[in-house]
């Protein structure tokens, strides 16, 4: 059933009377890597269509600018993390987040997409109006206690998945009485001083592994403290091939060497794992006894209960977390947390932990469509019962597009095929003379969990996320290979997408 209803009045009409609001072609939120590609791509493929970016912060960058702990780097190399259009000419492939974000930056720059940028404008509600065939924004401007208003005929959100405003903490019992300092790497505070400190961080996952080689430089002694492993392979930080191809041939034919390159490696590691999970699993807890050596409790401390990438596996650039472990500023126990004390942790084997400083690298809170309150016709779609079309729009949701990257390989490269389809769309509505696209689910579509993964902050979130079918265009691959041929190669006017109400048949407020 859509979710579209076409009787209502119009919202846009009655909204600030006298006070002008402003329209483009399309709004894109946010100014991280996603909507710096969906910027791109709308100049260079799609150019008769007028936009632009709201950024809440005041900053281009989104993740890599907000995140400031020790180390804070990429786990995939920067070749396909990078944007296909601009080539990575770092030598260092797997890179530290200053390096990501001067990237960003100039990519920004180079391309005049900052000029497109409105900085400090956070979206609060997006109404959908079926009688104007047009979105209404309403944005608040971040530090003035101001409301601004927008439209648009496309709605493009490249916010990402997860809450900046706050990480993930769980609520351990007696955490108000440690008198140390309590930390989460989302809010990192600039002025911490941890040098020659004493310091717990728990987890395991990418955060815990990033970070820690980092503190391990300047603190007293780091401990991970983690309930359950996760699988940890080393990777060198420099890629030779790519970087002799880099010193051999033209920049753009070495960079796209290079990207499918890593493409082709990651996606048969991939489905190696998916395959053979318990070669996989040897091959990499072997790799680790390798590094840590005989006499180190790999078993115990570096072998999940789960197969690889039922999570995703943490990459480390050449064995730096191996390295401070056998240095011994590194340790690392496996327990449970019973409660906090006032000078560290108290775990269930009856073992305390003391600390100057604990560092909560936790995970992430979830946070769909960047939390903005969406209606359509006055009422609100229950985004969590939506199925995902080809990863990108939701069901019955008109005229908008979600960008969300791969969970198995790097963000980058499902964005940009989710931002060249937008333009494909666009072009096509243009040409048809059409003023709405809607994805409708035609037939019998079994409804699954669009994340397959085990990690905490996946199984929180599931019951607030969309959901994908159980065949295509509603299913996701998680295969880039797959998913060119269908972003870049499928038809547009399946049929799937409803496209309806020609754009003279707008009624404009």
């Amino acid at each position: 059933m859509s979710l579209v209803r076409n009787d209502m009045p119009s919202v846009a009409a009655s909204l600030d009377r006298g006070r002008p609001v402003e329209h483009f072609d399309v709004l894109i939120i946010g100014a991280g890597l996603s909507g710096i590609a969906a910027g791109y791509y709308l100049q260079a493929q799609a150019p008769r269509e007028t936009f632009a970016i709201l950024e809440a912060r005041q900053a281009i960058g989104g993740t890599w600018d907000l995140f400031r702990y020790p180390g804070v780097r990429s786990d995939s190399d920067l070749y396909t993390f990078g944007f296909s259009f601009r080539p990575w000419r770092n030598d260092k492939a797997i890179a530290g987040g200053a390096a990501i974000l001067r990237y960003l930056k100039d990519t920004a720059a180079e391309y005049g997409i900052d000029r497109k940028i409105r900085f400090g404008q956070k979206v609060k509600r997006a109404a959908w109006h079926s009688s104007e065939s047009r979105w209404t924004l309403e944005v608040e401007r971040v530090g003035e206690a101001a409301t601004v208003h927008y439209s648009c005929n496309f709605l493009y959100i490249c916010t990402g998945y997860y809450d900046y405003d706050q990480g993930y903490m769980p609520g351990w019992p007696g955490m108000e009485r440690f008198a140390g300092r309590l930390v989460h790497p989302q809010d990192w505070p600039e002025t911490l001083d941890y040098r020659g400190r004493r310091i717990l961080v728990i987890g395991s996952g990418a955060t815990a592994v990033t970070m820690i080689p980092a503190l391990a430089e300047e603190a007293a002694h780091v401990t991970m403290v983690q309930r359950s492993p996760s699988y940890v392979v080393s990777l060198p930080a420099s890629d030779t091939v790519a970087n002799w191809l880099r010193r051999t041939l033209p920049d753009r034919l070495a960079h796209g060497l290079s990207r499918w390159k890593n493409v082709f490696v990651s996606m048969f590691l991939y489905t190696l794992a998916r395959r053979q999970p318990g070669y996989t699993r040897r091959r990499i807890l072997n790799a680790a006894k390798a590094e840590l050596g005989p006499d180190y409790d790999t078993e115990r401390h570096f072998t999940p209960s789960y197969n690889p990438w039922d999570q995703r596996v943490c990459l480390i650039p050449d064995g730096d977390l191996f390295k401070v472990i056998r240095s011994g500023r590194v340790s690392i126990v496996t327990d449970t947390i019973e409660s906090f004390t006032e000078t560290g942790l108290q775990l269930a084997s009856g073992k305390r932990l003391d600390a100057d400083i604990i560092i909560a690298a936790t995970g992430l809170r979830v946070k769909l469509v960047g939390g903005i309150d969406v209606t359509i016709d006055g009422e609100h779609p229950d985004l969590s019962r939506a199925f995902l079309y080809k990863g990108m729009m939701l069901s019955d949701v008109p005229n908008l597009a979600y960008s969300i990257g791969y969970t198995n390989a790097s963000w980058t490269l499902k964005c940009e095929l989710i931002a060249r389809y937008v333009c494909r769309i666009l072009n096509h509505m243009r040409a048809s003379n059409k003023a709405t696209v809607v994805p409708r689910l035609r037939g019998t579509i079994r409804a699954e969990p669009a994340i397959d993964f085990t990690s905490g902050y996946i199984q929180r979130a599931l019951p607030m996320l969309p959901k994908q079918g159980s065949k295509k265009p509603w299913r996701l691959y998680q295969n880039y290979a797959l998913d060119l041929l269908a972003l870049k190669f499928g038809r547009v006017d399946d049929d799937t997408l409803e496209f309806g109400c020609s754009r003279s048949e707008e009624r404009v407020a």
